[in-house]
């Protein structure tokens, strides 16, 4: 995917020119001294914010170690996220929860980090994003089990549509032995209470 930098002068005039005509159509002055610099900020903050199309999760997850008869869940906790939901462009932010039964590998916590915001700096929906994770790790870690859990805040219900701020919606994607071991599946939700 082409990033703002790589974009010919033309083709950033062209996006900037959409905003403007976005803001004309609302009502607003894009001439105002307030808005003069809003469609170039539009623009770049919505390539920042979807930057990881750029990122391919084979290349994060590909610094493994010997898990020198590890066996046991790993687990990384409260991994903020911020993402913009596909349907309304709007913003939703929560955590992730992530954690894996290695058999082969395992990696460092930072890459399960960095593996949430790759699929979280995308066009999302939270199911989408909890599900990507969990079969990341799968396809490229080949642990016993994956289990992602992902709690998050929608603007686009918050802001607009019902305006419920309170709701916090809550997605899971198991698979392996955390899917089909009660037990496990038990073992790991209990510890991301």
């Amino acid at each position: 995917m082409k990033r703002l930098d790589d974009l010919s002068k033309e083709q950033k005039i062209e996006l900037f020119s959409s905003v403007q005509k976005l803001l004309l159509s609302i009502g607003e002055d894009p001439g105002r001294e307030g808005l003069i610099k809003t469609p170039e900020r539009v623009v770049k903050a919505l390539f920042e914010m979807t930057q990881g199309y750029d990122q391919n999760p084979k290349q994060i997850l590909s610094a493994q170690f010997e898990p020198e008869n590890y066996d046991e869940m790993v687990i990384l906790r409260d991994i903020e996220f911020k993402s913009l939901c596909e349907h309304h462009m709007l913003p939703f932010s929560g955590v992730a929860t992530v954690g894996y039964i290695p058999s082969k590998k395992i990696v460092g916590l930072s890459k399960l980090a960095r593996l949430v915001d790759c699929f979280a700096n995308r066009l999302q929906v939270q199911e989408r994003l909890t599900h990507q994770i969990a079969h990341a790790l799968e396809e490229h870690l080949e642990p016993i089990g994956t289990g992602v859990l992902v709690k998050a805040h929608h603007s686009c219900m918050s802001c607009r549509g019902i305006k419920k701020s309170g709701a916090t919606m809550i997605t899971s994607s198991l698979t392996g032995v955390m899917r089909k071991d009660p037990a496990c599946r038990h073992e790991f939700l209990s510890c991301i209470k």
